[in-house]
């Protein structure tokens, strides 16, 4: 009785220690698992959410099909492969996406623009003034429209910017006939010419008529031819200024918004409100390789304990020596 009291609470622990090893397996390879999983799994960075504009919910088909369809405003600079198109769950259904619908929002404005540019030359030649002339225009107003402008032709006015003065001596001639003497005072100090007025400035006497006195040729006739000068000022243009009209139409983007239409149709109802997944074919749990030894090593440690039993009680009665 003295080694069956010892013996079976060393059974017991034996067949504890050993039931619970599968257990205590499973522990650890669970936790290897996931320290691998830790260690090995890159650093991912969540892209930006987009969410939607608008939510509807509906049904369509001959089968009055639940479906959801979600808009999404996006501008240009968003990606539209950012927006959500995976299975959802929604009041015991499962979603899955159906289409996308893409419209273009965007709206142009477009009118009619004059701009009038000024040029500075130096010359009124008009040959030379359409040479300085670029043949478009590029043009962005003040209220954001755009375009290309090209000139009118037919606008283009020519006009002085400044003036200087020159001036230049003139002169003219006036003959007088006929004078009874070489008299400076027969002559007119001052004569008009173009305009002018001009000053006596020389007289060239000739003998117009003689007569013969005392064996000598006296002069009874002069003709006189009188020079006048003056000085003639003129105006004349230092640079000219030129207008001429550009024109064309601009347009201007009123809205750059691009609608996204997501619709996703209903394929089934979840199980007690959770989506269920189902196993890859093929696969198994290995955890469940470890019952199979957990069995064995159980059979053994029993089979053990009773050759234990059975071959001490043995001995006690003396069948053993």
């Amino acid at each position: 009785m003295k080694y069956r009291r010892r013996i079976f609470p060393a059974m017991a622990a034996l067949l504890l220690a050993l039931s619970l090893c599968p257990c205590s397996a499973l522990a650890a390879g669970d936790e290897a698992a996931k320290n691998t999983e830790t260690a090995t799994a890159p650093a991912q960075t969540e892209p930006p959410a987009l969410y939607p504009a608008e939510v509807l919910e509906y049904t369509a088909g001959d089968l009055d099909e639940p479906r959801i369809s979600k808009t999404y405003e996006l501008s240009p600079t968003d990606d539209p492969a950012l927006i959500p198109t995976e299975d959802f769950e929604r009041s015991g259904r499962i979603y899955t996406l159906l289409d996308i619908i893409k419209e273009d929002q965007t709206e142009i404005d477009t009118k009619e623009h004059i701009e009038v540019i000024t040029l500075e030359t130096d010359t009124n030649d008009m040959a030379e003034i359409l040479q300085l002339l670029e043949p478009e225009l590029e043009i962005t107003t003040e209220d954001g429209y755009t375009g290309v402008l090209t000139p009118d032709y037919l606008s283009i006015q020519v006009e002085a910017s400044g003036y200087g003065t020159s001036s230049r001596t003139v002169s003219a001639t006036r003959t007088y006939p006929n004078l009874s003497s070489a008299d400076v005072s027969l002559i007119p100090k001052t004569t008009e010419e173009g305009g002018r007025t001009l000053t006596l400035a020389d007289v060239d006497w000739q003998e117009a008529a003689t007569d013969y006195l005392d064996g000598y040729d006296l002069a009874i006739r002069y003709t006189a031819t009188a020079t006048y000068t003056g000085t003639a000022t003129s105006k004349y243009a230092t640079g000219y200024t030129v207008t001429a009209d550009y024109k064309g139409d601009v347009t201007k983007t009123s809205c750059d918004t691009v609608t996204y239409t997501a619709i996703f149709a209903s394929h089934g109802e979840t199980q007690n409100g959770t989506e269920t997944e189902a196993e890859p074919a093929g696969s198994i749990d290995p955890r469940l390789a470890l019952i199979p030894l957990g069995v064995i090593a159980l059979g053994g440690a029993g089979f053990g304990g009773w050759k234990l039993v059975k071959y001490l009680r043995d001995k006690k009665r003396g069948y053993v020596k």
